[in-house]
């Protein structure tokens, strides 16, 4: 389908999918980054883990995601998410897990200032378990945009 974009669909799609990409590689990355980082609290490697998060959140993670929705929607809106298009089930669906997915990182980045501030409260366990949520949505997202499945 091109919709209104055109010869430029395709050109859209790939760069969505590039971003996706980056975004999900910092998005892999940021929460191994916080179990070092709350290891190292109260340690001179602390403020080394603030700054690697800093630079991961404004060169990498936060540009990629501005980018991943504004195409996203782009693309959302070329096949007709907003005319009320019938079998778009997994789009919403999709929609719904990237927000979730947007939250998670906006957590992320949310606790990388908390440890930056010295003030780590969840167990390394349990911040070793939170690191699987964006390769579970990756593959959930993955699945909902190849099968299309409703």
């Amino acid at each position: 389908m091109t919709g209104f974009l055109g010869n430029a669909y395709l050109w859209v799609k790939a760069f969505h999918i590039v971003f996706v990409i980056f975004w999900m590689a910092g998005l892999f990355l940021l929460p191994r980054y916080l179990v070092h980082h709350q290891e190292a609290l109260g340690t001179p490697q602390a403020a080394d883990w603030v700054r690697r998060e800093t630079m991961l959140g404004r060169m990498i993670l936060s540009p990629s995601m501005i980018i991943v929705w504004l195409l996203g929607l782009t693309l959302a809106v070329n096949v007709g998410l907003l005319d009320g298009q019938p079998g778009l089930g997994w789009l919403h669906a999709k929609l719904l897990l990237v927000v979730l997915l947007s939250g998670y990182h906006g957590w992320a980045v949310g606790y990388a200032r908390k440890l930056a501030a010295g003030q780590g409260s969840l167990p390394t366990r349990r911040l070793r378990l939170i690191n699987e949520v964006p390769a579970f949505a990756a593959v959930l997202i993955v699945v909902l945009a190849v099968v299309k499945p409703f």
